[in-house]
């Protein structure tokens, strides 16, 4: 039955495996276009590897973006820019001005109102010129502009920029015509009552919509090709360089020829042929991840998360590739490795990073350019964030991505133009708003936690913090056992550099293994004072009950503060299925006659699988002993370690872990060599035969 049973979960599983790979083919298959490729790949400045090439049909020859680009701007030169007039400013301003200085005095004379018919005269030629509120200079719009048209209620005139004014032109206008008048006229001291600027306000703005409205005319009708490629026409020989004018006609035929097939393919064959790519990609992540990671394939969040992120990428990348305003370059494709070797490792990262490209390779505009851009920006991003717990390390990484970017960006301007005058700079702008949102990972890693229950460093360094709740509860409750726990995280942490693996993660684990021993911390004997052992009360049984109690006791505590899973681990794994051997010796001996049920007497385990929780029990029976030696010599140590460890091998209880017999050496030569630092152990110095003599 139990056969059957076996059977029936691992066929169940291959089942879910395969329908979760269906499920991301088919949302792939929706995602990526359905249209007909061009067949021939190339490149500028390399030599034509196919065949002798003549035109299928008659084509034009589409111009360059620059081409468009020079064009729309030369059109654009020649638009005159409009400005509205606003009469009523003129007519208010003027009014003031007059009525401001007839009221001043009582003095009307002839002079006075000469003096104010010239000022208001003067100032309506300017309002009628127009006044606007900068200098000419500060309008990007009149930028090589000569003239302007003005908008004056349902008419417009032009008017020649050298005739406007500014704001502060005006003034300047009038206050030196006030100072001629105070010249050839005598003093006017009344005139200085009144500053002249408050006479003076812009009457022309600039009309954006009006102007728009004419650039849009005259560049809607710039006709996007330069002549055509006649039917059977000769286009590119075999071993022929494409040069800038062959690949502009090479490019043409390519878009020409996705829009014609688009009418008359056959749809079935475009399908089929996109459906098996697919899968064949897809297929070559199943084999990795058979092979290299079965973990993945056997836990269905991991396998989930991963489909999900290829899949969510490729959307991302088709939806941007859509907008006419926005480069694909603009997706930080960069992310997608750095999450996996976050949660997995840098080889899957890699591996996934390369087929998630191609898939979006293959239909992104300059296919080769596009991949060898994004899989070489995809290794550094692994190789220079092989850490993520400091903020430095994510802005570094970004700064790496964004160099390897430009540098492999210019290689090949360099290799197709042979100069970079022609370098597309506009390109880097894409390359640094893609390396910038590389930022939100710190982001999308607390997202993916919280919903697949994975762990990053980030959060394992979080919660090894002493000041956690639960970590200050066994700090306060159990402060023996506090201490033994920093002692174990300290030495698996050495153990686990030396032989490969997650520092932080062996070192959280190591720190909560035993928080279940705040439940009755007084039944432990680092927590325990002089004299005062409440086992001395209980019997045998019950004692060894309360020992491993500690273990259930602690995966339920830290349940309850959510701790993340592979923490639990520790918790549940640091004993295994060992028996609590001193009770279970000591009931033995009190009951010689009596069978001894020794399942009463054993952990619950599980076995550790990971090689961080292997070695944090190995850690702790080996740190818990050590104390307990009367006599702490390099050989007392030595045969401990060896003996300690045997036994726990010989006890299958690294059945299931991932250590093998050359970590095994490693960790009892690093515990011995840091043991002997701990508790001092000196060298002892052979006697001197001839001073003894």
């Amino acid at each position: 039955m139990n056969k059957f049973y076996r059977r029936l979960k691992k066929y169940t599983q291959i089942t879910v495996q395969i329908l979760m790979f269906l499920l991301a083919a088919v949302a792939l298959y929706l995602i990526l276009p359905g249209e007909p490729k061009f067949k021939y790949e190339y490149q500028k400045s390399f030599p034509w590897k196919h065949e002798n090439l003549v035109a299928p049909f008659d084509f034009a020859i589409l111009k360059t973006a620059k081409e468009l680009d020079d064009e729309r701007q030369e059109q654009i030169s020649k638009i005159i820019p409009y400005f509205t007039c606003d009469t009523s400013i003129a007519n208010a301003n003027i009014k003031k001005l007059r009525e401001d200085m007839q009221l001043s005095s009582n003095i009307k004379d002839v002079q006075k109102q000469n003096v104010i018919d010239i000022l208001s005269h003067e100032l309506k030629k300017m309002y009628d010129a127009g006044i606007l509120q900068f200098s000419i200079d500060s309008y990007t719009e009149l930028s090589g502009k000569s003239e302007i048209r003005k908008i004056t209620g349902n008419s417009v005139t032009r008017i020649s920029t050298q005739a406007l004014y500014s704001e502060k032109q005006a003034y300047n206008t009038l206050n030196t015509i006030k100072q001629e008048l105070d010249k050839s006229l005598g003093s006017l001291d009344w005139l200085n009552a009144y500053p002249l600027d408050r006479y003076i306000a812009a009457n022309l703005t600039y009309d954006f919509e009006t102007t728009q409205k004419e650039i849009d005319e005259a560049t809607q009708n710039i006709s996007l090709s330069r002549g055509m490629v006649r039917l059977g026409e000769r286009i590119i020989l075999e071993g022929e360089v494409v040069d800038s004018e062959k690949y502009q006609i090479l490019e043409s035929l390519k878009a020409s020829y996705e829009k014609e097939r688009g009418n008359d393919f056959n749809r079935y064959m475009v399908a089929l042929g996109k459906s098996l790519f697919i899968l064949v990609m897809l297929g070559l992540i199943f084999v990795f991840l058979y092979i290299y990671r079965r973990d993945i394939l056997v836990h269905l969040n991991r396998l989930i998360f991963l489909l999900l992120l290829i899949t969510f990428t490729v959307f991302i990348a088709q939806i941007i590739d859509a907008i006419p305003n926005l480069n694909i370059y603009i997706v930080p494709f960069a992310i997608l490795p750095i999450v996996v070797r976050t949660f997995f490792d840098s080889r899957t990262a890699i591996f996934t990073l390369f087929i998630t490209t191609l898939l979006i390779g293959f239909y992104a505009p300059n296919n080769y350019e596009f991949i060898l851009l994004q899989v070489s920006a995809g290794v550094v991003s692994v190789f220079s964030l092989n850490k993520m717990h400091r903020r430095v390390h994510l802005v570094l990484a970004a700064i790496w991505v964004f160099l390897t970017y430009a540098i492999v960006y210019t290689a090949l301007t360099l290799i197709h133009e042979g100069t970079l005058m022609l370098m597309n700079l506009s390109m880097l702008k894409w390359f640094v708003f893609s390396s910038v949102l590389i930022m939100l990972v710190y982001i999308l890693v607390y997202i993916f936690e919280k919903l697949f229950g994975f762990i990053s460093d980030v959060t394992l360094i979080e919660i090894s913090d002493s000041n956690q709740p639960l970590l200050r509860k066994l700090a306060e409750e159990a402060p023996g056992t506090f201490q033994h726990s920093m002692q174990i995280a300290n030495l698996a942490e050495e153990v686990i550099l030396k032989i490969g693996g997650n520092p932080f993660l062996v070192r959280a684990g190591a720190l909560y293994h035993d928080i279940g021993k705040i439940a009755r911390p007084n039944f432990f004997i680092e927590n325990q004072a002089a004299g005062m052992n409440p086992h001395d009360r209980i019997d045998n049984m019950k004692s060894a009950e309360v020992i491993i109690d500690h273990v259930k006791n602690g995966v339920k505590m830290a349940q309850k503060h959510k701790l993340p899973a592979p923490i639990i681990e520790f918790i549940a794994t640091h004993h295994g299925t060992t028996k609590a051997k001193y009770f279970y010796l000591k009931h033995k001996e009190e009951h010689p006659d009596s069978d001894v049920n020794e399942d009463q007497f054993m952990y619950p385990g599980p076995l550790p699988k990971s090689k961080e929780a292997s070695v944090v029990m190995l850690v702790d029976g080996i740190e818990a002993a050590s104390r307990s030696m009367k006599e702490k010599t390099h050989q007392n140590l030595q045969e401990l370690i060896n003996r300690m460890i045997d036994q726990k091998i010989d006890d299958k209880q690294l059945d299931n872990s991932e250590l093998t017999f050359s970590d095994i050496e490693i960790i009892k030569a690093t515990l011995l060599d840091k043991l002997i630092n701990i508790y001092h152990v000196r060298i002892e110095y052979p006697e001197d035969k001839r001073l003894k003599k």
